[in-house]
């Protein structure tokens, strides 16, 4: 899976709060957006910075893969 080859999953997980929101929780805010695939490939491609729990803030991974990998990804994550 294209989430597991990238280490997303070393900081969300589908259901559980780990460094990251879960995914269900990520798919729950967008829902019914009209901006969401476009907000989603920018957050996985643009590297800004998240805060993580304990405070600090690291630069979001770059995705760089072909954009139907990405776009598979982004489809995955708001249909659960």
């Amino acid at each position: 899976m294209f989430a597991r080859q990238n280490s997303c999953f070393k900081c969300h997980a589908i259901d559980k709060r780990k460094d990251g929101p879960p995914y269900r929780e990520v798919a729950e805010k967008y829902r019914g957006r009209d901006d969401a695939q476009a907000a989603l490939l920018h957050h996985l491609t643009s590297g800004h910075k998240v805060k993580f729990p304990d405070g600090h803030e690291e630069s979001h991974k770059i995705l760089k893969a072909p954009p139907e990998d990405i776009d598979n990804l982004i489809g995955w994550i708001l249909s659960l």
